[in-house]
């Protein structure tokens, strides 16, 4: 089911699908845990022996340019990727660097709009702050 999900998705969005595009796709749409270049890679490493780190990076920023994925930048040590591309509110955790979403908070408005002459063709909003698990802990 997800494999025609991530097929539909990228052609949905003009990317032309391959077998890495595809695996990488569908391991977004199955793995909602805003993995790394790095994280994918060694995910798929196995199943795809031919498969880069640079084809992984690659390809994400062309499922990120294409929006058939987020691109996730909160800071200069968190650059991550979402299969979900609905409007949503990230929340980093300072202590462990966990990073979740937020559906239940009012996500930005994500249709293009004119703000003082300039076209905003993207908005995120994240939410940075200390998580529930590591407020126990230090409790």
């Amino acid at each position: 089911m997800k494999e025609k999900e991530a097929y539909d998705r990228l052609v949905g969005n003009g990317v032309r699908p391959s077998v890495q595009r595809l695996a990488i796709m569908e391991y977004l749409l199955t793995h909602a845990t805003h993995p790394t270049v790095d994280e994918v890679y060694q995910a798929l490493n196995s199943s795809i022996p031919t498969l880069s780190r640079t084809t992984v990076y690659n390809t994400l920023r062309l499922l990120s340019e294409n929006h058939a994925a987020q691109m996730i930048t909160i800071d200069d040590h968190h650059v991550c990727y979402d299969g979900n591309t609905k409007p949503h509110v990230h929340f980093l955790c300072r202590e462990c660097g966990k990073l979740m979403d937020f559906f239940d908070e009012q996500a930005p408005h994500h249709e293009p709009r004119f703000i003082q002459g300039n076209l905003v063709d993207e908005e995120q909003l994240y939410y940075k702050g200390v998580c529930a698990d590591c407020l126990k802990k230090q409790n």
